[in-house]
């Protein structure tokens, strides 16, 4: 089993685009994971079918980043290259590139997706086709540390503001204690996709609602949702520091698992590792739902990812075969006990392996269930433009460039334009 370099997966589609041919050195080549643990599950999954069927799978590195992943996807897909053979997409993918995608529920059947969360189902199947399996789900959660909460007397946040307050009073204490790296709440704050699911996670859990509703009307342009971005702002330079303008998923996690943070948002991926025996934090972390403002409801952005077969893949049957074994229970279960990766089977979440693995799986049931999906359905197409937007000017408010008022009007301003277009 190789593993292609992203500098060769980019070449790879330039030469397609080039209209010049590509050896395939293996029968299949996946895309199903970036860095760590989450690229070490995918290679060992990928090693038993390859033990099971005797074929050969290369595994092509993509970029961490789901914004640049993207667009290297539909760079390849764009030409018709049959040199990525499955995918891993994202949740909100399905619809930007179906056109590219193979029907599974013609190659492997009508019960293909049976078993699993028929949320996830829905939002994979376009125009009556199912392009892409579900692999594993997602939510944002916060982590704490439980030691730190129990020495200063203090239960975990219920509120935005109470985080504010706690993680302010818990950074001082650290720092006066000798730990001057101490920062009080780390999160993804670059400007990328996760930017927007940390923000939406913001705004909705203040009542100001999800950018786009569900029938496709603008909404973002509110009292609430700029208040919670103003909150945002005030965390950076105070509890989270300057460098959070740049932090992705590993970076938040880097911090915190080094032992330098109160508070972190992030996926369910992040417990394994923070458990792990080279953690500086291990059996000190505990996991509960994000805060809201008061009086309103957590809300904690669906995420997740599934695997998708490419119409240009000359092996269209085991390219299929491939994704039915990865998205299986068992490969989900071992997933779920190695990595804490969310089980898309129902089953899983009743499976005492899995629990006694992960027991936030059963006490965060409903926030895995009940997640806030990000309107890429109801914007289609357009959906890369308008996260484009929403995670730009959050980012500007983020870096002190603009108010929250002044940023969530010019995001309405900005869908308006894009909207006269229609969705």
């Amino acid at each position: 089993m190789l593993k292609t370099p992203l500098i060769t997966a980019i070449a790879l589609g330039s030469a397609a685009l080039a209209g010049t041919g590509h050896a395939q050195a293996a029968d299949l080549t996946i895309s199903c994971g970036a860095v760590g643990a989450e690229l070490t599950l995918c290679e060992q999954g990928v090693a038993r079918w390859e033990e099971q069927t005797g074929h050969e799978v290369d595994i092509v590195s993509t970029p961490n980043s789901s914004t640049e992943r993207l667009s290297l996807y539909q760079q390849i897909l764009s030409a018709q290259s049959s040199d990525i053979d499955v995918m891993q997409i994202d949740v909100v993918w399905p619809g930007l590139l179906a056109n590219h995608l193979l029907d599974l529920g013609e190659t492997l059947g009508e019960d293909a997706a049976a078993g699993h969360f028929e949320t996830i189902v829905a939002n994979n199947t376009v125009d009556e086709r199912l392009v892409a399996m579900p692999w594993f789900t997602d939510a944002g959660v916060l982590y704490y540390r439980k030691d730190l909460l129990e020495e200063h007397g203090v239960a975990p946040p219920e509120t935005w503001e109470q985080l504010t307050e706690i993680a302010t009073e818990i950074q001082a204490a650290e720092r006066e204690a000798g730990n001057d790296r101490m920062w009080g709440y780390v999160f993804q704050g670059r400007a990328y996709e996760g930017l927007t699911c940390n923000a939406l996670e913001w705004i909705a859990s203040y009542g100001g609602g999800t950018i786009v509703d569900a029938e496709g009307e603008i909404t973002i342009d509110n009292a609430q949702a700029a208040e919670a971005l103003d909150l945002a702002a005030s965390w950076i330079g105070n509890i989270s520091p300057d460098g959070v303008l740049n932090y992705t998923e590993e970076e938040a996690r880097g911090i915190f698992q080094s032992g330098n943070a109160v508070f972190m948002r992030n996926w369910p991926y992040a417990w394994s590792l923070a458990q792990s025996e080279e953690s500086e934090v291990r059996d000190k972390v505990g996991v509960v739902k994000l805060p809201s403002a008061e009086g309103q409801e957590s809300a904690a952005t669906l995420g997740g990812w599934n695997l998708a077969v490419s119409r240009y893949t000359e092996n269209p049957e085991l390219a299929a075969d491939l994704v039915a074994f990865l998205t299986g229970e068992a490969e989900q279960k071992r997933r779920a006990i190695e990595g804490a990766y969310n089980p898309t089977l129902a089953a899983l979440y009743e499976d005492e392996e899995v629990l006694a693995a992960v027991p936030f799986f059963g006490t965060l049931y409903d926030t895995f269930t009940n997640a806030v999906a990000r309107p890429a359905a109801p914007t289609g197409d357009n959906y890369g433009r308008v996260s484009n937007s929403f995670f730009n000017a959050v980012h500007q408010v983020l870096s002190g460039d603009q108010s929250g008022a002044e940023a969530v009007s010019q995001v309405d301003s900005e869908l308006s334009r894009i909207k006269r277009r229609r969705w």
